[in-house]
């Protein structure tokens, strides 16, 4: 028996040569071929994620079971995933990072217990969850016990939803089954050239199909940013990925039972906007930048933009205004006038429930001729697709303060946090027009007897618009109604906001006892 100095001596190098192994990852070969595809290591990913020193890892020694294949030969403590948890800006979060110097990545079941584990450590402390995305895929060697990891994780990102915030960071390859863990979570972020996400892979697509498309073009960043929508955000590199997400976690809440962290600014939340007094163009189909007001009236003019390459014709991100973090919605008259359609409708609704998740109030920016009229919008399912927005405003129990610029027309105009649909506090510009529809379509359906009839029909038509002008092209009626709370210079804007967001802080909302709602899928 060794005396107990070398025992305790024993002990000690095990532990080191453990730790050394556990540190190593894959090897020098292996993070040197990382790091010569522009791709950080693992750790070096938590490391800039998490404030310096505050990351504390768990699950370090764990190891694969699998015995065929001659894997019993080939493990490597941690087995291919780093967990933990550490703060970002002094807040606790949960992470796991993907080392796909490891078996590239591969989940096994124990790698994937090591996620699981995580996050139920994370709901059971209320903390975000982080993960950076970087595998090959499920793990061959183990079959169905691989395919079995990846299920128990999907059951927990769906558990987890609406809980704790989760954002997946794709920094390498993501692909087949692994893609759905990602698709569950609240934000996805992509590293520009480096990262890809598909079902099926072009080799895959090429034999079935025929079709030719590279990794790049079929799931890359610019790909999903623009086309899909599968993808939130882009960065050019990891550190940039790395310091979105950190930014993108300073709006949140830990978890569904707090509050958004308040910041403290130095831009003062009752200050006038002279410029936004001539911002919005009276004639109501000329385009302007929504982005431009909005900046106007946000602290410090900061918008962090979701989704930015994507249905372009309406705008969601995060700001804020008081130090408060708020949820922005907004048509966008210089794309397709602001006009919702298919994808704008999917985009929003998704940003505004999950504001709701985390109880972000709502800033609804209204400037919206309808919905796109088509054929190619009405066999998508415009219907079902609008509805979804629809749904999404009037389930939502946050502070909602609506701001009409210009045009709300038609069905549009009560989608868009409308009082009818219980938005708190709605206000309007002079410029406000509020009407079933435009003046042109509405006098070709009035009056179209009497144009018709009319010595000079283009005259007569003139006259009819100027006088449905007069009624509808603005917003005095709906105040009169009750159904615009104030009609205000623009220029008070960001004090109004200020305000209502203040009294809006301690809003409660009784909702009917059920199950869930059938959200129109």
């Amino acid at each position: 028996m060794p005396a107990g100095g070398d025992a305790r001596a024993a002990q000690v190098s095990y532990l080191d040569e453990m730790n050394r192994r556990a540190l190593a990852s894959g090897g020098a070969a292996r993070v040197k071929k990382q790091h010569e595809a522009g791709k950080l290591t693992a750790r070096e990913r938590v490391d800039l994620l998490c404030d310096p020193g505050s990351f504390v890892e768990i699950d370090r020694f764990v190891q694969h079971r699998c015995t065929d294949f001659d894997m019993e030969q080939q493990k490597v403590p941690g087995d291919g995933v780093v967990t933990g948890w550490g703060l970002v800006d002094g807040r606790r979060v949960a992470v796991f990072a993907q080392d796909f110097t490891v078996f590239g990545g591969s989940l096994s079941g124990a790698y994937a217990a090591k996620i699981c584990k995580l996050m139920d450590f994370a709901v059971k402390t209320g903390i975000p969850v982080v993960g950076l995305n970087d595998s090959g895929g499920a793990r061959i060697q183990e079959g169905v016990e691989s395919l079995a990891g990846y299920a128990e994780i999907f059951w927990r990102n769906t558990a987890t939803s609406g809980v704790v915030p989760q954002i997946s960071c794709i920094m390498g390859p993501c692909a087949g089954g692994a893609v759905y863990s990602p698709a569950i979570t609240d934000f996805i972020l992509m590293v520009e050239s480096s990262s890809y996400m598909f079902i099926t892979g072009p080799e895959v697509i090429k034999t079935v199909t025929n079709e030719d498309v590279t990794k790049e073009d079929l799931g890359g960043a610019a790909t999903h940013a623009a086309k899909s929508g599968v993808c939130h955000l882009t960065a050019a590199d990891d550190p940039t990925a790395l310091a979105k997400v950190r930014e993108l976690l300073s709006f949140l809440p830990s978890n569904n039972a707090e509050d958004p962290p308040r910041a403290t600014t130095t831009d003062p939340v009752d200050r006038e906007v002279p410029a936004l007094d001539t911002m919005i163009p009276t004639e109501s189909n000329k385009p302007y930048d929504i982005k431009n007001v909005i900046r106007a009236v946000v602290d410090d003019g900061h918008l962090f933009e979701v989704h930015e390459r994507y249905a372009q014709n309406i705008v969601v991100g995060f700001a804020r205004v008081g130090g408060r973090p708020v949820g922005i919605v907004a048509n966008q008259p210089n794309v397709l006038a602001g006009c919702l359609d298919i994808k704008a409708s999917i985009k929003a609704a998704r940003f505004v429930r999950f504001c709701d998740c985390y109880n972000i109030p709502l800033v609804t920016f209204v400037d919206v001729p309808g919905f796109l009229p088509g054929t190619d919008q009405e066999y998508g399912g415009i219907i079902t697709h609008g509805a979804k927005l629809l749904y999404a405003f009037a389930e939502a129990t946050v502070p909602k303060i609506t701001i009409i610029t210009r045009k709300a027309y038609g069905g549009a105009y009560d989608v868009m946090a409308s009082k009818h649909i219980r938005a708190d506090y709605n206000l309007a510009f002079p410029t406000a027009e509020i009407a079933v529809m435009g003046p042109d379509g509405a006098v070709n359906i009035v009056y179209r007897q009497k144009i018709a009839e009319a010595a000079d029909p283009a005259a007569s038509r003139a006259a009819f618009i100027d006088e449905y002008k007069k009624k509808f092209a603005n917003p005095y009626k709906a105040a009169e109604l009750g159904f615009i709370d104030e009609v205000i210079y623009p220029r008070t804007l960001r004090q109004r906001l200020g305000t209502a967001l203040d009294f809006l802080s301690t809003k409660r909302a009784e909702t009917p006892k059920r199950k869930h709602g059938n959200l129109p899928l």
